[in-house]
């Protein structure tokens, strides 16, 4: 099974990995994983001021603070994720990595915000349904 594990380094994160490894099914040498981490851009007027090197080199390091210690947690299960780094709308980029992918499921952590919440803010986990085409399992 080819896994796509979408994670921002929360403790919903956390959660969604406690879940894996107590799931043998889902996690295992038998399946491939790649984790991803997608973070919003920053605004248009702080990019022209501080430049593209600088804004990479931003990009670069916030991910690594999600996906190094998420790539930890997994080698010591036995699993040599690889790792996706993306800038753009969140949830849209989520669900457009996981069908550009072929991923057989995306597995990502939820706030478990309340339908007042998410009508108000809207919700990562709505949009990421809303664009993917890939069976998403959410853990809350």
């Amino acid at each position: 099974m080819n896994v796509l594990l979408a994670v921002d380094g929360s403790a919903y994160t956390k959660k969604m990995l406690a879940y894996l490894a107590t799931h043998e099914a889902l996690l295992g040498p038998s399946s491939q994983y790649t984790v991803l981490t997608v973070q919003a851009p920053l605004p248009a007027r702080a990019r022209a001021a501080l430049g593209k090197t600088a804004v990479d080199s931003y990009h670069a390091e916030e991910a690594d603070k999600v996906l190094a210690p998420v790539c930890k947690f997994l080698g010591r299960h036995g699993v040599d994720a690889q790792r996706i780094v993306k800038v753009g709308p969140i949830g849209e980029t989520i669900g457009r990595v996981a069908e550009a992918g072929n991923y057989d499921l995306l597995v990502m952590g939820s706030h478990g915000h309340g339908a007042l919440a998410t009508l108000v803010m809207g919700s990562v986990t709505t949009q990421v349904l809303a664009h993917s085409k890939v069976p998403v399992l959410i853990v809350r």
